[in-house]
């Protein structure tokens, strides 16, 4: 991949899995809340540094970073240790899952703005800085940018439109925030509550949900805050079967079990895949839900235009 500088990282290198090298990047004169990070980790060793170097390396100036691994057996601890002493505290213990990581690390959490970053993906320089000037720490918000996703080890890359599919989309349909862009408020959490561990793959979507539903203010921002690393062990593309049943199970409990089952219909949704491409080769995707309408009026009765073109959001959602 050639080089490409992007606020002073080499993002070149750090596809290739080199550390990013950082400028200094410039703060505006302000008075800076603090911003507590969580990392969940097990068995990241390959990109952990990575991840760390993004956090410390934000240069922010009330950063509390908390790592949370999971007992890890590969190089892990070694990394950790390699900069526990820009740590505010770290932990190697078998736990429950990712979800039972961050609400013990966020159980620890002191400061006013809360975010966290997995080991396999890493922030973009100036974004904590971003996320502090943008954010009223008094009040209950959620503010969630774009992402540039990559393929670890593959010349291939591409971005997001957050603002657009907030506007256009309904979150308890598509799935359109990112993770790893997303930072809330203290005053958020206490309003929404810890992430349900009994989920394992959509905790953080039905967590947004669950923001969204009491209240929380949410902000869409165009700046790019972080990266998306797709790669072999990555838990969204091997989750297969479990993953498919619990996102459906996440539509049930909060838009109904029709949403539930269409989720579910694995041979349906193949059909759909192929009417979708085609109408788009055709150049007749504006016409999407007129035609999927006529073609399949069991699976839509009832549903309006709109509702129809969400579910086709909902059921492309998440595919790397």
């Amino acid at each position: 991949m050639r080089s490409i500088k992007w606020a002073g990282v080499d993002l070149g290198a750090a596809f290739n899995g080199s550390s990013p090298k950082t400028a200094p990047v410039e703060l505006k004169r302000m008075e800076y809340p603090r911003i507590t990070i969580v990392t969940p980790s097990y068995n990241q060793g390959r990109f952990l540094e990575q991840t760390i170097l993004s956090v410390i390396g934000q240069q922010y100036p009330d950063l509390e970073y908390i790592v949370m691994d999971g007992g890890s057996s590969d190089n892990s601890v070694e990394i950790i240790k390699k900069y526990e002493g820009q740590l505010t505290h770290w932990e190697s213990e078998k736990d429950r899952g990712q979800a039972h990581a961050l609400n013990k690390g966020f159980a620890r959490a002191t400061g006013k703005i809360l975010g966290w970053i997995n080991s396999d993906d890493f922030y973009l320089p100036g974004t904590l800085a971003f996320v502090a000037e943008h954010l009223d720490p008094n009040k209950p918000e959620l503010l969630f940018g774009n992402c540039l996703h990559f393929v670890d080890n593959e010349p291939r890359a591409y971005g997001s439109d957050v603002r657009h599919e907030h506007e256009k989309r309904d979150l308890r349909l598509a799935d359109y925030i990112i993770q790893p862009g997303s930072f809330w408020t203290r005053e958020a959490w206490s309003k929404t509550g810890t992430l349900d561990e009994s989920l394992h793959f959509g905790f953080d979507w039905d967590w947004f949900i669950r923001a969204m539903e009491a209240g929380v203010a949410f902000k869409a921002e165009d700046r790019y805050l972080s990266t998306y690393r797709i790669h072999g062990e990555h838990k969204t593309g091997v989750g297969g079967d479990k993953r498919r049943v619990e996102l459906a199970s996440i539509y049930g409990r909060h838009v109904g079990p029709n949403y539930e089952q269409l989720y579910l219909h694995c041979r349906t949704r193949r059909r759909l895949a192929f009417s979708r491409k085609w109408l788009s080769l055709l150049r007749l995707k504006r016409f999407e839900p007129v035609f999927l309408k006529a073609v399949f009026p069991s699976l839509f009765r009832g549903f309006r235009q709109s509702e129809i073109s969400d579910m086709m959001t909902m059921l492309s959602t998440n595919s790397e």
